[in-house]
C-alpha cells in the first residue's frame, strides 16, 4: 500500500483507520507546517511515535510523566547517553524507582498523546514507509488504534463545530465592559486571557502558547460563553493614496499629453 498525500485531502484519523484495517508495519510521516512527526506501527497497532524536536526517549517520556525529577533527567542524558531505553528501563526498575507497568502505561501514554497533537493537523505532507521501523534503542509498545480512531473522529467533529462559531483566526478578542465575577480559571485559559489585548489575532495567541488549532478554538468558546470576552475583526488603517493628479493643471496641456498618451498606446 503506497501511501502518500497531502492531508487537505485525507485526514490522520482516516490515514489511522488505513493502516489499521490493512494491519499495516512501517512508518507514517508527516511534515506538517512547523513540525515533523514519525508514527510507527506493527500489524496495524501503534508501536512507537515521536514530533518536532522531542525524541520519545524513555527518559524524557518519564520526566513528562514525574516519574524522574529534572535532577535525575538531567543526569540520564548526561551519564547515560550511550545507553538504549530497554537498557535504562531495566535500571532503573532494579533501582527501584519505576516498574515495568509504570515504563509500559508511560509510554503508551505519551505515544497516543503525540497522536491527538496531529487530530487538528490540516495542513502537511504525509508518506508511509514500508521499511521504516521503530529506532532500536527506543522500547515499542503494541497499542489498539480503535480508541484513538473514535477520539479522533469525535475531536474533528467538535472542531467542525468550534470553526462555525468562532471560523476565523484571524479575529481579537477585548474584555467585556461587565465581565463576570468569581470565574476560576484554568491554566491554558489563563494563558490566552494575559494576551487580550486588540493588536493580537488568535492565530498569534496561539502560536506565542503553543496551542493547537482546535485547542484556541476550545477556550475562547469557553471564554465568550462565561461572557469574560468578545470577539470582533481588528480595523486596519486604510492605506492612505494621494489623488491622481496630472503633471499640469492646465486644460489644453492635459488634452495634449493624453493624445501623445493614446498615439503611443497604439504604435506598441
Amino acid at each position: 500500500m503506497a501511501l502518500r498525500g497531502n492531508l487537505r485531502d485525507i485526514t490522520i484519523t482516516q490515514l489511522l483507520n488505513l493502516v489499521h484495517l490493512a494491519s499495516k508495519t512501517g512508518t507514517l510521516v508527516v511534515d506538517g507546517p512547523s513540525e515533523q512527526a514519525y508514527i510507527s506501527f506493527r500489524d496495524g497497532k501503534l508501536a512507537y511515535a515521536r514530533v518536532g524536536r522531542e525524541d520519545g526517549s524513555l527518559a524524557l517520556v518519564l520526566h513528562k510523566a514525574n516519574k524522574i525529577n529534572a535532577n535525575q533527567y538531567r543526569a540520564i542524558v548526561d551519564r547515560a547517553g550511550q545507553m538504549t531505553d530497554k537498557e535504562l528501563g531495566l535500571l532503573l526498575i532494579n533501582a527501584g524507582y519505576v516498574t515495568q507497568e509504570d515504563i509500559l502505561l508511560n509510554l503508551q501514554g505519551y505515544f497516543t498523546e503525540v497522536v491527538r497533537r496531529l487530530f487538528s493537523w490540516v495542513e502537511g505532507i504525509f508518506r508511509f514507509e514500508n521499511d521504516m521501523l521503530p529506532p532500536q534503542d527506543r522500547i515499542s509498545v503494541r497499542l489498539d488504534l480503535e480508541n484513538i480512531i473514535i477520539e479522533g473522529s469525535r475531536q474533528l467533529r467538535e472542531l467542525e463545530q468550534l470553526q462555525d462559531e468562532i471560523p476565523s483566526l484571524d479575529m481579537s478578542l477585548k474584555f467585556t465592559e461587565r465581565p463576570l465575577t468569581n470565574v476560576n480559571l484554568s491554566v491554558d485559559e489563563w494563558k490566552v486571557v494575559k494576551f487580550v489585548d486588540p493588536k493580537n489575532t488568535l492565530r498569534q495567541i496561539a502560536n506565542t502558547n503553543r496551542l493547537s488549532e482546535i485547542e484556541i478554538r476550545r477556550i475562547v468558546y469557553g471564554l465568550l460563553q462565561a461572557g469574560l470576552v468578545e470577539m470582533y475583526r481588528p480595523v486596519s488603517k486604510p492605506v492612505q493614496q494621494s489623488p491622481k493628479q496630472f503633471p499640469t493643471q492646465n486644460k489644453e496641456e492635459q488634452k495634449s499629453l493624453i493624445n501623445k498618451l493614446i498615439g503611443r498606446i497604439r504604435s506598441l
